[in-house]
């Protein structure tokens, strides 16, 4: 049988071997968490016990988390439940600002806020990735309500200064939002250092079960629920909990110590393989290598190489990559991210995303650059890109 190597964990995470053995027994609480009968009781425990455990991991308080459907869910519940508490009138905070790199989901509920009469604001960044801080600091005001800014990009992994753009955003009395889905499991996120408002996480980018994300929202913050129906999470979000999701990502959230040493490995790791990438691959470059980047996460470009062919041939060998954020995967166009990063279209098109997680071995890595180096090596021989074609 083929051997797989799972390179593309910015997309998604293998579940946790200890979930997995772990599910049987959540499933028997199987009743609902709002009913006050013995069958609410079990699952209650459970979002209880995964509440607390997630609010110590993050360093906040338990009834500050409002679990959602997943992190697109919880960054929309953001924008909108902030933005939309009230019809706006001539004197109310009308401006948001989101980075020039944010997640999609981040993208289009600023854009739907623009349609509602918001003047959304785009703050640049540079070819290493880095926000320009001072374009922000020049133009926040009193009319600002929001501000919102990932921790960390899924496709270069750049880190971004967070508390730095909270204190400019808090200057003006504007609210600070924080889209850390990738950096949680990767790095130590603790929310009240950073000095957000609010913040969105994801179970299925830590190892946990798909379908439950989580909304920060600071003590005292009136969000208006996107959802409307039962009371579930203080009326914030209608509808009945995940437990299944919730559970998983509570467990996972009791491992914490781990994330510290594991990215310390991962890093190691990243760090070995573009250097070899780099000495025996030509016309390579690391996208955003000079910047501060979460570990385990690389983002190449690939000279005179497709990249979704180069995804392809390497894919029939048995590696999952990927050439971008995979909620975009099929989109002909190049990644927003690295043109907004200044790359040509070229080269965003010559882009490959590669991300490690905590199962990935030194073996993995090297099988990898072999088989990168043989398929280059054989895209690179065709003279025309629309010939190329992908198989061993």
């Amino acid at each position: 049988m083929l051997k797989t190597v799972y390179l593309d964990h910015n997309a998604t995470t293998p579940v946790h071997a200890e979930i997995k053995a772990r599910v049987g027994d959540w499933t028997e609480a199987w009743g609902n968490p709002s009913s006050i009968h013995f069958a609410g009781r079990g699952p209650k425990a459970i979002l209880r016990e995964s509440r607390q455990a997630i609010a110590d991991l993050l360093g906040v308080a338990p009834l500050e988390l409002i679990f959602t459907g997943g992190g697109s869910e919880a960054n929309n519940l953001a924008l909108k439940g902030i933005c939309e508490r009230g019809p706006l009138t001539a004197q109310d905070r009308n401006q948001v600002f989101i980075s020039a790199v944010e997640h999609p989901s981040v993208v289009k509920a600023a854009d739907y806020l623009r349609s509602r009469g918001f003047v959304v604001e785009i703050i640049p960044v540079n070819r290493s990735g880095e926000l320009d801080l001072a374009f922000l600091d020049a133009r926040v005001s009193e009319r600002t309500a929001l501000v919102s800014v990932m921790l960390a990009n899924n496709e270069t992994g750049h880190i971004m200064p967070i508390a730095r753009v909270a204190e400019i955003a808090h200057r003006v009395g504007a609210l600070v939002h924080c889209d850390a889905v990738q950096g949680l499991g990767k790095i130590p996120v603790k929310l009240r250092e950073l000095g957000v408002d609010l913040a969105t996480l994801s179970g299925h980018k830590f190892y946990a079960l798909k379908g439950c994300g989580v909304l920060y929202a600071r003590k005292g913050l009136n969000l208006t629920s996107l959802i409307h129906g039962g009371g579930q999470e203080r009326g914030r979000r209608a509808g009945t909990e995940n437990i299944l999701g919730i559970a998983s990502l509570g467990h996972m959230a009791r491992k914490g110590d781990q994330i510290v040493a594991e990215g310390e490995r991962l890093r190691g790791l990243r760090d070995g393989m573009e250097a070899q990438i780099l000495r025996e691959i030509t016309d390579v470059t690391v996208t955003g290598a000079d910047g501060l980047r979460v570990p385990g996460t690389s983002s190449l470009v690939i000279e005179g190489v497709d990249g979704e062919t180069l995804l392809m041939n390497l894919d029939v060998r048995g590696f999952a990559v990927s050439t971008g954020a995979a909620c975009s995967s099929g989109n002909p166009e190049p990644s927003p991210t690295l043109l907004a990063m200044g790359l040509s279209r070229a080269e965003a098109q010559s882009s490959l995303r590669l991300s490690l997680g905590w199962g990935t071995t030194a073996e993995d890595l090297e099988a990898f650059v072999e088989a990168l180096k043989a398929v280059v090596a054989r895209l690179r021989s065709f003279k025309h890109g629309e010939s190329y074609a992908y198989g061993v």
